[in-house]
């Protein structure tokens, strides 16, 4: 796209997704693009989406955004992984724990070594081969790697949402992106072609653009109401259809990792921030009524609540076309995936990503929306299985929902996986799909789904160098971890700003 187009972007809604393609765009939108922000402070937003993964790494480093500010400005802290607490059974957890399990050796990932030991009764829990779930677990943290050496934390963050879209405005608006306060009252199409052409907005006034960004939430003005993209509902998979949320006051430890407790019919999110910690209650309301959920919630908190609990309803699934004519469609507006494993935020930074990977210089053509489209519908469907897992291999026996969840038909994808598993300890990671073999890994075992198998290379060790393997491993992780400092302590002084004068 050279200077001579001049072309106009416009952002249909806030929130968060509304300012991260803003801030994008203004970052990576060649000279001469006019970028519009559309929102009315009447609208509220959902932003319940306040965990993420470590892809997030990738967006606010393309941003050039610097990370001790970030977390200042957001009251964010770090997130190693995510706690599943009562998921197969009431009492139980584990840990979905970012980066590494274990260490390979030879031709094969550390599992099948460690499915081998299983067998002999010589292998330890998983937490004891996982660096991140060892630091969580004793409430410690570092970045990267000490001093230059020892094994990669990779890590994420936990932030309030809404801060995290000021933040955003704020750095859209200093690069020239406009935003402008108003409703949006109706949407203009072409005539002919029924390409969206601009927004009729309150007080007779109209915002003109060659290309639209639907972040109208789960209205989908445009994507929906105006293109008719269509909407695939997975409420037969992922069930619950209500969501409770409410901060609390701080209290009980500062985990460097997420919560989900499972509840009688569904479960709670704990996400701590330097000022208060974010809770939430995702259930189904065939099971459970709004007044039941909040008194559960209510009575699961660390401190008092900072207000009432807000009901949130939604149907899970996605649109059928995310990038319709000459509109994408992002965030809510695109589809809703509970927050079971903190993808929301990614599948914004995902969709942006691609877009620009693609961005046109004119009308975009068939063959790239087709292939956006086939890439959006890969992730989301995936990312859907890896949440039906947890879901569908618990063994709360005795509670309706949860045995309609375990006993629901499966998608065919999902069945695979699981058998593959099953079957020979194999996990296959197909294409680019997000979640890792490591991250199945830690499901699978977590929810009690059993490998039968292993790959007979693992045989190759002798019993011996096999319990060397693991407890050389379990050692080194462990003396890692006890050198790591507090979490509290090290966000404190992370994001401590340097004095005046001082060069940082």
């Amino acid at each position: 796209m050279s200077d001579k187009t001049n072309r106009r972007l416009v952002i249909a809604g806030g929130g968060t997704a509304g300012w991260m393609a803003a801030a994008a765009l203004a970052r990576f939108a060649p000279p001469g693009t006019a970028i519009t922000l559309v929102e009315s402070e009447a609208i509220g937003t959902v932003g319940v989406g306040e965990a993420t993964i470590p892809q997030i790494h990738l967006f606010n480093g393309a941003l050039g955004l610097d990370e001790a500010e970030f977390l200042r400005e957001t009251k964010g802290s770090f997130k190693l992984g995510i706690e599943f607490d009562g998921w197969l059974r009431e009492g139980e957890s584990y840990m979905h724990a970012f980066g590494a399990i274990g260490r390979s050796a030879g031709l094969l990932p550390f599992h099948h070594y460690w499915l081998r030991a299983r067998k002999l009764g010589i292998a330890k829990p998983l937490i004891r081969y996982s660096l991140n779930e060892l630091a969580a677990r004793t409430m410690r943290m570092q970045r990267g790697r000490r001093g230059g050496t020892g094994p990669e934390v990779p890590y994420a963050y936990h932030f309030d949402a809404g801060l995290y879209a000021a933040y955003l405005r704020r750095f859209a608006e200093a690069r020239g992106v406009t935003r402008v306060e108003g409703l949006i009252e109706s949407v203009e199409q072409d005539g002919e072609n029924g390409t969206i052409t601009g927004l009729a907005l309150d007080g007779d006034r109209r915002v003109e653009g060659d290309f639209f960004f639907d972040c109208t939430g789960f209205r989908g003005l445009l994507i929906e109401q105006a293109l008719g993209a269509g909407f695939d509902d997975w409420t037969n998979y992922l069930p619950c259809d209500r969501a409770m949320a409410v901060p609390c006051e701080g209290g009980g430890d500062f985990t460097p990792y997420t919560r989900s407790t499972a509840r009688k019919a569904g479960w709670q999110w704990r996400i701590p921030l330097q000022h208060r910690i974010g809770n939430g209650m995702v259930y189904s309301s065939a099971h459970l009524s709004d007044d039941e959920a909040a008194e559960t919630l209510l009575a699961n908190l660390d401190g008092a609540p900072q207000g009432d609990p807000r009901p949130i309803r939604f149907t899970t699934g996605k649109r059928r076309q995310h990038w319709k004519g000459n509109c994408l469609a992002l965030g809510l507006a695109a589809g809703f995936m509970e927050p079971l494993e903190s993808t929301s935020i990614h599948l914004v930074q995902s969709a942006i990503s691609r877009f620009l990977s693609v961005l046109p210089q004119g009308d975009p053509d068939p063959a790239i929306t087709d292939w956006f489209n086939d890439q959006a519908e890969f992730e989301w469907t995936r990312i859907r299985d890896f949440l039906v897992l947890h879901y569908t291999a618990n063994r709360r026996d005795g509670q309706p929902f949860w045995d309609d969840v375990r006993n629901m038909a499966l998608p065919e994808t999902l069945v695979a996986k699981i058998a593959s598993w099953k079957a020979a300890g194999l996990i296959h990671r197909e294409h680019e799909e997000l979640f890792t073999d490591v991250g199945w890994l830690q499901v699978f075992a977590g929810q009690g789904v059993e490998a039968e198998g292993y790959n007979p290379m693992a045989d190759a060790l002798t019993d011996d160098e096999l319990r060397a393997l693991l407890d050389g491993t379990e050692h080194a992780l462990v003396e890692e971890v006890k050198a790591m400092p507090r979490h509290l302590d090290f966000l404190q002084q992370f994001i401590r700003p340097a004095p005046q004068g001082v060069p940082s």
